[in-house]
């Protein structure tokens, strides 16, 4: 099992297959498992890089506050122990707002940015601004076997298969964990820097996500070379409710933007 110590941290990755690379960030109270449809058809032509966030999956997390600018700082730090020059990042939601600050903050490694049902904000509107605080705050309370019930029930609503892996994801995290976890996920801004983003970037909308619809237009009209796909049957899990449809936009945008470097 792949470790690697960056920023006092012990980060699991996985790497598959050879080329150009890719590198996949998961959502919040995930893992790099959540990418096993786009690793088993992108790695037949592309170098795929996944790996657990800290405090997910099989990497630590060290006491303290937890900041959320050391989520992009462990991305960096990976590809350079991986000696990955630049690369195409690939995430949702939460892994989305990462590889999004990825390239705000180290745009020179990254070619593109593939973003799946991503916010760019906790504040966007005044709902957001009473309900996150809110859920913040409830989170401490919540046990996680709880939280992965009902995950779970609502994420595998187009495919079934998602209940178990959702539930084993979530349940993996400690409580204590989680809290501080959560407290930097969704404290994440970026809306004043959507303009300093200038590589070609992929948006992909699940048709059933009102999670992240109003925001994912907004990010389509303010990055500069952006493109609105929306998947059909899916919500917020969108690459694992319709993963023939995402594997194929994905890759029709990494071919065009490696054909067009060549």
């Amino acid at each position: 099992m792949p470790k690697v110590k960056i920023n006092n941290v012990e980060l699991y990755y996985e790497v598959k297959g050879s080329g150009n690379a890719i590198v996949f960030t998961h959502g919040a109270s995930w893992n790099h498992r959540q990418w096993k449809p786009q690793v088993d058809e992108l790695a037949k032509q592309y170098k795929t890089i996944t790996w657990d966030v800290r405090g997910h999956g099989q990497s630590s997390l060290p006491k303290g506050k937890v900041d959320s600018e050391d989520f992009s700082k462990d991305l960096i730090g990976l590809l350079a122990h991986l000696n990955v020059k630049q690369v195409h990042l690939c995430g949702l939601s939460m892994g989305g707002h990462i590889s999004l600050q990825t390239a705000i903050r180290h745009p020179k490694f990254v070619k593109s940015l593939i973003l799946i049902g991503t916010p760019f904000t906790n504040t966007y509107n005044w709902f957001e601004k009473l309900f996150v605080p809110i859920n913040r705050w409830s989170s401490i309370f919540i046990p996680m076997r709880i939280m992965a019930i009902i995950q779970a029930r609502m994420l595998s609503k187009f495919n079934s298969n998602n209940k178990q892996y959702i539930k084993e994801s979530v349940t993996s995290i400690p409580l204590n964990h989680w809290i501080r976890i959560w407290h930097a996920v969704s404290t994440m801004e970026s809306g004043d820097d959507l303009h300093k983003i200038n590589c070609p970037t992929l948006i992909l909308q699940g048709d059933h996500d009102t999670m992240t619809e109003r925001q994912q237009r907004e990010m389509a009209k303010r990055i500069p070379l952006s493109k609105l796909v929306y998947i059909k049957n899916a919500h917020h899990a969108t690459n694992l409710d319709n993963p023939s449809q995402v594997n194929n936009e994905i890759i029709n945008h990494l071919s065009q933007i490696e054909a067009k470097l060549q």
